[in-house]
C-alpha cells in the first residue's frame, strides 16, 4: 500500500507526478498560505508532509498521529521544533546544495547594487533627474579588491567567497563556529575572530542559520565596530539581526548602507523606516527564486519525502534529527 502524504505548498507538475507514482497524495489548493488548523485537518492521515516554512511544533505533532517524515522545501529549517520532533521520532529533511550558487549570485547582486547605487540611480534616471555635470553626485564605491567579510562559512558562504576572491580580486576574511583549513587553502581565505572581521571588512555578509544562539546575532555593538564606509548584507534570516539597531546605524551614518533579502517581519510593513532609505537595497526574500533552482528544490524535497518513507535512497536529513 502506498504511504499517504500531504503537500502544503505549490509544486511543479513533475514533482507531483513523482510523488503520485510512489504515494497517495493530497494537496492544499487554497489561494493563500495554509493555516495551522487547515493543515492539521487535511494532513490528519498523512505519514509524510511536504511544505515550505509551516511551523512544525508539539501542538501540531500531537494532532498528527501517523506522521513520520516532514520534508521542508528549503535549506533552512528554523520552522522545525527540533526537540519536539526528536521526542516523537519524526524525521525532518531539507534541500541543501541545489540553491548554493543561486543565493551566492543574489548576495553579489546586493553587494553591487548597494555599493554602486544601482537601484537608487535607476529611480534617479526614471524620475528625469539626470542632467549633464552631475557626475560626482552619482559616484559609488568600488567592489573589486576590497575586503569581503563573511559570517558563516557553509556551502553558500564558500560560493560567495569564491565569487569575491576569484571574480573580484577581493581579500576574503571569514568567521565561523569552526575553521575550514581546506577552504582557506583552496580559496585563499583568512579566518578571523568576529570583532576583527567587523572592523576590517568593507562588505559584511551575514550567512548564519537562525538558531537560538544566532537570534539577534548582529546588533548595536556589532554595527558600532564596523567602518563608517562599510556595507552590511543579510541573506540568512531576518531574525539574525537586531533590525532596530540596523536602522539606527543607517540613520546615523554608522555604516554606509545595506542590502537585505530577509527581514524580522515578512512581508516588511509598509511604514518601516528601511523603506525610506536610499542607501538600502531591499528584495522580497528571493535568495533561491529562479525557476531552475526552485524546480530542483521541489524535486529534491519530493525525493527526500519518498526515500525517507521507504527507508532507502539518498535523504537529506536535518543533522539534528539524524537517527
Amino acid at each position: 500500500m502506498k504511504p499517504k502524504v500531504y503537500v502544503a505548498t505549490s509544486l511543479p507538475q513533475q514533482a507531483i507526478a513523482y510523488l503520485e507514482e510512489h504515494c497517495e497524495v493530497s494537496r492544499w489548493t487554497g489561494d493563500r498560505g495554509i493555516t495551522k488548523e487547515a493543515f492539521i485537518e487535511e494532513a490528519a492521515e498523512a505519514e509524510g508532509v511536504l511544505l515550505t516554512g509551516t511551523t512544525i511544533d508539539e501542538s501540531l505533532l500531537a494532532r498528527l498521529p501517523h506522521l513520520r517524515v516532514v520534508s521542508n522545501m528549503s535549506v533552512g529549517y528554523n520552522n522545525f521544533d527540533l526537540q519536539a520532533m526528536r521526542a516523537r521520532g519524526i524525521l525532518g529533511t531539507h534541500t541543501p546544495y541545489v540553491l548554493d550558487d543561486t543565493v551566492a549570485d543574489l548576495v553579489f547582486a546586493l553587494i553591487l547594487s548597494v555599493s554602486r547605487r544601482i537601484a537608487e540611480l535607476d529611480r534617479f534616471v526614471r524620475a528625469g533627474h539626470w542632467v549633464k555635470g552631475s557626475a560626482a553626485d552619482l559616484f559609488g564605491t568600488d567592489v573589486h579588491h576590497r575586503t569581503l567579510g563573511i559570517i558563516g562559512m557553509g556551502r553558500i558562504g564558500e560560493a560567495i567567497a569564491a565569487r569575491g576572491r576569484l571574480g573580484f580580486g577581493m581579500d576574503v576574511i571569514y568567521h565561523n563556529r569552526s575553521r575550514k583549513p581546506d577552504v582557506e587553502d583552496r580559496l585563499g581565505l583568512r579566518y578571523v575572530e568576529l570583532d576583527e572581521l567587523l572592523a576590517e571588512a568593507d562588505f559584511v555578509v551575514l550567512m548564519t542559520p537562525l538558531t537560538p544562539q544566532t537570534q539577534g546575532y548582529i546588533g548595536k555593538e556589532a554595527f558600532a565596530r564596523m567602518k563608517s564606509s562599510a556595507f552590511f548584507i543579510n541573506a540568512s534570516r531576518g531574525q539574525t539581526v537586531d533590525e532596530a539597531a540596523l536602522v539606527e546605524a543607517l540613520q546615523t551614518g554608522q555604516i554606509a548602507g545595506a542590502g537585505l533579502d530577509v527581514f524580522e517581519q515578512e512581508p516588511i510593513p509598509p511604514d518601516h523606516p528601511l523603506l525610506q532609505m536610499e542607501q538600502v537595497v531591499l528584495v522580497p526574500h528571493i535568495g533561491s527564486a529562479t525557476a531552475e533552482t526552485r524546480f530542483e528544490m521541489a524535486m529534491l524535497a519530493a525525493r527526500n519525502l519518498v526515500h525517507a518513507l521507504r527507508g532507502d535512497g539518498e535523504v537529506h536529513i536535518v543533522k539534528e534529527l539524524q537517527p
